[in-house]
This record gives structure tokens, C-alpha cells and sequence, in this order.
């Protein structure tokens, strides 16, 4: 089963200095049928204005994975972690028993992201932040885990859930798949280009959840880059 769900129709917010899309319920948009997919609760597509974003503000017992899209996300936090993380890169915050923290966009132009949380595989772990730079080549024509619970993903930031976060990039004209295990809850976003998931045309910023698909037959009808989320 895949359940299309185009960017267009995706609830708009707008903040003046942030203009977000929300793929499940989310803050003012509630919706009681769209709390989030398997323990995937929030997909936020947000773009930043420069020299803005969200001051300090707690989390608490969330996996949470930021996907730079263009620009760069400048991270801090009440443990004194500090860092920037830049376009087609990844940092993970694990909300733990508590966590402080503030994100903001210090470049000059707008900054593009993608701001994933899954629910963890149980409460009170530590908090922690990570990033880490990955080489883009590594993901052409192929998936490369990027956020990880799993132990067998050894180059992945890791979560603590029984989740992966996988990246690929396809030239127009390549396929890739990928087969989830039975019962998965798997949640596709296109971050940029077009592709044809199953026979089903996806364009950029689109989403999809699927489960009980055997195969996942990706082919790009032009350049694209894919994110992909297994979770439980």
C-alpha cells in the first residue's frame, strides 16, 4: 500500500521568518487521522529565512534527525554543543530525559530543511547531539543509512530506535530499490527531482507511506535525490 501525499496539499504555516509544510499533525494543525506513521511522528518542511530561526526551546524524549536541503542549520544546545551542518548532511538529536537547545540560519541566504522526529524505543535515555559530513558521492545510484538504530549501520549517526534514515541520489533515466522488511512503516520523501515509486509519479518535497510493499522500485524520470524512512 502506498498513501500519496503531494507537497501542494500539505498543511502550509507561515510564520513570516519561516514558511513550513507539515506532513502530519503538527503544533496549530491538528489532525486526529494524521498523527504520524508507525513511530514516525513529525515531517516538517521548513525553510528559514537568513539570519533568523528558532530560539532556545526543550525537547524531551524524541529522536530527531535534521536534513539540510540547501544552506546550512547552525545547531546549540544547553549541554554545549555547537555545530553547523551544511546542504545534503544530517545531525541527529537524541531529546532524551531533556534537552535545551536553539537552531538558527546564520548564512546569508535561505536555508532549507527537512526536521524528522520518531518516537524512541523507550523513555529516559541521556540527551546527546551529533552531526556528521556525508560524501555525496557515496549516495549515487544507491542507498547510504544516514540516521540509524541499528547496529550493522556502522557509518550512520546514530538513534535510539529501530529506524534508518537512507539517502540515495539518481541520475534521469537510473533505478534503485529497496525491500523493507513485512510490517515496516516506511515514509519516502523526494528532497529534489522526480521519480516513479511502484508505477506512482512522485515530485520534489512530495511524500508517500507505504507498508506491505515487497519492493520499492525507485526510477528517476529526472535528476533526483531521495530520502528514505524505515521505522517500526
Amino acid at each position: 500500500m502506498i498513501q500519496h501525499r503531494p507537497f501542494e496539499k500539505l498543511y502550509n504555516a507561515k510564520h513570516g521568518w519561516l514558511n513550513a509544510r507539515h506532513h502530519f499533525s503538527f503544533a496549530d494543525y491538528y489532525d486526529p487521522q494524521n498523527m504520524g506513521w508507525g513511530s514516525i511522528r513529525v515531517w516538517n518542511d521548513d525553510e528559514i529565512d537568513a539570519k533568523s530561526g528558532f530560539p532556545p526551546h526543550p525537547h524531551a524524549d524524541m529522536e530527531i534527525i535534521t536534513y539540510v536541503r540547501e544552506g546550512a542549520i547552525t545547531h546549540e544546545d544547553n549541554l554545549g554543543n555547537r555545530g553547523r551542518t551544511e546542504a545534503g548532511d544530517v545531525q541527529v538529536m537524541s531529546a532524551g530525559t531533556g534537552i535545551r537547545h536553539a537552531e538558527y540560519n546564520v548564512e546569508d541566504v535561505l536555508t532549507k530543511i527537512f526536521q524528522i522526529w520518531v518516537i524512541p524505543d523507550k523513555r529516559g535515555h541521556a540527551p546527546r547531539w551529533g552531526a556528521k559530513p556525508f560524501p555525496k558521492g557515496d549516495r549515487a545510484g544507491t542507498f547510504v543509512a544516514l540516521a540509524s538504530g541499528f547496529d550493522d549501520d556502522t557509518e550512520a549517526l546514530k538513534i535510539h530506535t529501530p529506524a534508518r534514515l537512507l539517502g540515495a541520489t539518481l541520475l534521469s533515466g537510473q533505478s534503485e530499490t529497496y525491500a523493507p522488511e513485512k510490517g515496516r512503516h516506511v515514509y519516502v520523501v523526494l528532497a529534489a527531482g522526480r521519480v516513479k515509486l511502484n508505477g506512482l509519479e512522485l515530485k520534489a518535497r512530495d511524500g508517500a507511506a507505504i507498508i506491505d510493499e515487497d519492493v520499492l522500485t525507485f526510477e528517476a524520470l529526472e535528476d533526483a535525490e531521495i530520502l528514505v524512512l524505515d521505522a517500526a
